[in-house]
């Protein structure tokens, strides 16, 4: 199975869409599985249903960092470069939809009773945030 495949079954599975993209990717990068879906937790629904940037897009950003960004010991340049890359993947995943804002992209506010509903009866699990998820995962295989 790719990875791109992983993340979407992730998804599909019973974690967001931020503990999918980062929990896929974090293990060659030194971050184990469990703390990988630990530390994306609150990030779905674009941070904690808040609306804000999409889970996916936060994930690839944190699989971005841990495979280019900066440690304790090294030097400047390390985060320009990381900074450069997640600007290409934010580019890239707004290119296809015009936002990487959960808010924008749903069309709807899911941290409202109404928002969530609207987000239930018109399916946009499988109809946009799968498609959002496998993305951000797509993007990454650039990327990295």
């Amino acid at each position: 199975m790719s990875r791109i495949e992983k993340a979407v079954s992730s998804f599909k599975g019973d974690f967001n869409c931020a503990q999918s993209i980062l929990s896929t990717y974090a293990i060659q990068y030194g971050l184990n599985r469990d703390t990988a879906l630990k530390l994306a937790t609150g990030f779905g629904g674009g941070m904690a249903r808040l609306g804000r940037t999409c889970g996916a897009v936060s994930a690839g950003f944190m699989v971005i960092g841990l495979k280019y960004g900066m440690g304790i010991k090294e030097d400047i340049d390390v985060k320009e470069k990381t900074y450069q890359l997640i600007r290409e993947f934010s580019d890239q995943f707004q290119g296809i939809y015009g936002s990487s804002t959960c808010k924008e992209l749903l069309g709807c506010d899911i941290n409202t009773l109404e928002g969530k509903n609207y987000y239930s009866q018109n399916d946009f699990f499988d109809r946009k945030c799968l498609k959002y998820v496998k993305t951000a995962a797509e993007i990454l295989e650039k990327i990295l």
